[in-house]
């Protein structure tokens, strides 16, 4: 079978408006780029929004609100931070953010791989699924804020509270997986319980548990440069919902 021909465009964001750079990007998409670096990004929101199959993005400066929402296949770094609604409904494709990470990432993802170095905002994760042979991840790697994994239905976050820069907060947030019916949030170390939401509990993770941990810890760790070693010399538990229908007795049979 004959290898793809890679073709690699550079374009510089500065002080353009967002819809005329993702202009620009779809453009070269349909003219056969497959490797995009994006310089000088200065918040321009929708990078990759919508767009599939095998794209390669390398992104300097920060992005802006929903970068890869409703993204299928395409691969996505950024050198630097990442604000809010990354990810957004994503369907499939990696996305790596080598440094910080705003709020409600990952939202409804129901497919693909989402990295986050350091720390997250609030509500990340909130009301992800996986869909049919689907199962989205996300890994945080320093701390995320209230309600992670809020309403969550399927999928994996795993939440490792390493790197940091808020050495005295706790792992997460007040109301981790407030909602919860599906899928499991792994935690590095320990979740206070007044940290948890109703209906959750926390357990050591088993034989099982750690062997899908140690597959995810290896290819984000390959991903950023860090050590899966060091990553795993702790214990994990995992959060998970009582029951898939939580709040099932609040509402009147028919």
């Amino acid at each position: 079978m004959a290898t793809k021909t890679r073709k690699k465009l550079t374009l510089t964001a500065g002080e353009t408006y967002y819809r005329q750079f993702n202009e620009k990007i779809r453009e070269a998409v349909d003219q056969g780029v497959t490797d995009f670096v994006l310089n000088d990004v200065n918040s321009q929101r929708y990078i990759a929004t919508g767009l599939t199959g095998d794209l390669h993005f390398q992104v300097q400066g920060v992005p802006g609100q929903d970068m890869a929402a409703f993204m299928s296949g395409p691969t996505i770094r950024v050198l630097n931070n990442a604000q809010d609604g990354v990810g957004n409904t994503m369907d499939d494709g990696l996305v790596v953010v080598e440094g910080m990470a705003g709020d409600v990432i990952g939202y409804a993802m129901r497919g693909g791989r989402i990295y986050i170095k350091s720390d997250v905002g609030y509500r990340v994760g909130i009301h992800m699924k996986a869909y049919m042979e689907k199962l989205p991840v996300i890994v945080v790697g320093g701390k995320a804020g209230d309600f992670l994994g809020e309403y969550m239905a399927g999928g994996i976050i795993l939440l490792l509270g390493m790197f940091s820069d808020k050495p005295d907060a706790p792992v997460a947030g007040r109301s981790l997986g407030t909602g919860m019916h599906g899928g499991v949030i792994y935690v590095r170390g320990e979740v206070p319980v007044t940290q948890l939401g109703p209906h959750l509990h926390s357990q050591p993770c088993d034989a099982e548990d750690m062997k899908i941990i140690r597959g995810i810890v290896a290819d984000y760790a390959k991903e950023l440069k860090l050590d899966a070693k060091k990553i795993l010399a702790e214990s994990f538990v995992k959060v998970r919902p009582f029951s898939h229908r939580p709040y099932g007795n609040l509402y009147v049979p028919a």
